[in-house]
């Protein structure tokens, strides 16, 4: 589990922390925490394996 926060998820895959937000709040992405700065931490591979299974479903 790589935890990142919202703007090196958005560096990493190029999905903006807009965007990350919502898949929080509409439970698709578990937030993990908070770093010291009040920052939502989330883990990098589940937000690439979302990603990756959101793009599959377009592509079907």
């Amino acid at each position: 589990m790589t935890l990142v926060d919202l703007n090196a998820a958005q560096i990493a895959t190029g999905k903006s922390p807009a965007t990350l937000r919502t898949w929080i709040h509409r439970g698709e992405l578990t937030r993990r925490g908070y770093d010291l700065r009040g920052r939502a931490l989330v883990d990098l591979h589940e937000v690439e394996d979302l990603i990756a299974t959101k793009a599959r479903l377009v592509s079907a």
